[in-house]
């Protein structure tokens, strides 16, 4: 079958929304799917073009059964509401003659990633020349968390969005996301309840997976056997609320045997620094290579997954597959109804958004009990082999694309 991928965000990005794209097409051209991903240079989540790529130039990649077609993409130093707009544009511009290019190719699916929003048009237009089935997958609800987080505020343009984004949304054949709750909301933007579908994220369990030993990484920090390691790892962005971990690091300072590592890259990450930067219990890594991704998860003794309170149910953490996958429990901000306090209970400790004292007791109370550190920890490693297996979750979604691809 021949697949026609759009998305903003691609591989080789190792966190986040081009780490699952990226995986989700070889996955497919393994099996033997002709896929063609048309894509920016990687970006994410440094906000900075990765060297050996251009921000300018139209590229071609193949390898094998996939083609990569990068188009240009202006990328800001630092990031504003407007800024992020125009560079959310500038790629939906740059792109969309190539999505047309690819009409006498004649995919048999069109499947454009959200974000971004500015994708659908060139998406649905590319499907119905060529006569394939468009498959809408949304990683995010990024208008909804744009406005919800204040980055955008007025209501007439809200309105408007959205407006547009149902427009569109309800124009493709299918659409999926990834959770139950993010599912519900597809019915809020008019898709219809059989054209919907859940597609969740995934772990590769046998790359990330408990190690029998102490993590490496412990000895080249200096990290003593005796010492419980919080751990933040990944994307530093407005959603997460990173602020509350600073507070909760400043809380528990006088504790010798805990020590806070946090390892990422984004817009946050200058302003968490700040926070940080006199706090002796605090320790900065630079972003781990994959290689050493599951040494940088079994560095943890407890994962630390703040979030605002206004992201909720508007995107799911990707960066939460792979904690579970780690064996390791999860110290989340999050309400009780939202899917992702769903997943981290029994697994790790929910508590209110914003809340740094709950943070920190549930720090302290997980520091200070190996034994439910272990019982939550296994919990989550088992919830990843059930549900989040990699090669499962991606099978199940190989079988509905050929169904989908073989409807009237």
């Amino acid at each position: 079958m021949r697949i026609l991928i759009h998305g903003l965000n691609f591989a080789p990005e190792l966190v986040g929304v081009g780490k699952y794209t990226g995986e989700m097409a070889e996955w497919l051209a393994d099996r033997g799917h002709e896929v063609r991903a048309v894509t920016a240079p990687p970006f994410n989540p440094q906000w900075k073009v990765a060297p050996g790529f251009s921000p300018w130039r139209y590229s071609r990649e193949a390898t094998g059964r996939l083609t990569v077609l990068r188009c240009p993409l202006w990328v800001p130093r630092r990031p504003s509401s407007t800024k992020r707009i125009l560079h959310l544009a500038s790629f939906a511009t740059a792109s969309f003659l190539v999505m047309l290019r690819q009409i006498p190719w004649k995919p048999e699916v069109v499947l454009v990633v959200e974000p971004t929003l500015f994708c659908l048009p060139a998406a649905l237009i590319t499907g119905r020349f060529c006569g394939a089935k468009t498959w809408l997958h949304v990683q995010d609800f990024e208008a909804d968390a744009g406005f919800g987080l204040g980055l955008l505020n007025s209501a007439g343009l809200r309105l408007a969005v959205g407006r547009v984004e149902k427009k569109f949304t309800a124009a493709f054949d299918r659409v999926s996301t990834i959770s139950e709750k993010m599912l519900a909301r597809l019915a809020q933007k008019g898709v219809v309840p059989s054209a919907c579908r859940l597609f969740p994220n995934w772990v590769d369990t046998d790359a990330i997976f408990p190690l029998p030993k102490p993590s490496p990484l412990r000895a080249e920090l200096g990290i003593s056997a005796g010492q419980v390691v919080a751990l933040y790892a990944g994307t530093m962005a407005r959603k997460q609320g990173l602020e509350v971990l600073a507070e909760t690091a400043g809380r528990l300072v006088a504790r010798q045997d805990l020590r806070f590592v946090f390892c990422g890259e984004g817009p946050g990450k200058l302003g968490l620094a700040s926070l940080t930067g006199q706090l002796a219990n605090v320790q900065w890594i630079p972003l781990q290579p994959f290689e050493r991704l599951n040494d940088l998860l079994n560095l943890a003794d407890i994962h630390l997954l703040p979030q605002k309170a206004d992201a909720a149910d508007l995107v799911m953490p990707s960066k939460l597959t792979g904690m579970l996958s780690s064996g390791r429990p999860v110290v989340a901000t999050s309400r009780p109804d939202t899917q992702l306090a769903h997943t981290v209970e029994g697994r790790g400790i929910v508590v209110e958004p914003g809340n740094a004292l709950a943070f920190a007791k549930a720090v302290e109370q997980l520091a200070e009990d190996p034994g439910l550190r272990e019982k939550l920890g296994t919990n989550g490693r088992n919830y990843a082999l059930s549900e989040l297996e990699k090669e499962s979750v991606l099978s199940r979604f190989g079988q509905e694309l050929l169904s989908f691809a073989a409807t009237s």
